[in-house]
């Protein structure tokens, strides 16, 4: 939704998404950033905000939240990102 906005074609599933992004070394705000959670490879993700942390739907919460790239769960997790432009 967020990429749709700013006129940006994403694929819908995490999975897609990963693996035709660019490859990001250096994340910036807006990037995709990804973790392996219920099932092996690419199956969460979420949109880098800048100061290590990101956005994303939390199942566990139930919400949109804003989580630290640090928080144990997630970094134990942590798969990559990826960049999409115009």
């Amino acid at each position: 939704y967020v990429y749709s906005n700013f006129g940006i074609k994403v694929p819908r599933m995490a999975d897609e998404q990963y693996y035709s992004g660019e490859v990001v070394s250096k994340l910036q705000p807006g990037d995709l950033v990804f973790f392996t959670t219920y099932e092996p490879g690419p199956s969460h993700v979420g949109i880098y905000i800048g100061n290590n942390n990101f956005i994303h739907a939390s199942s566990a919460a139930g919400e949109v939240t804003i989580t630290s790239l640090s928080a144990p769960y997630y970094s134990s997790r942590y798969l990559g990102a990826r960049r999409y432009s115009i």
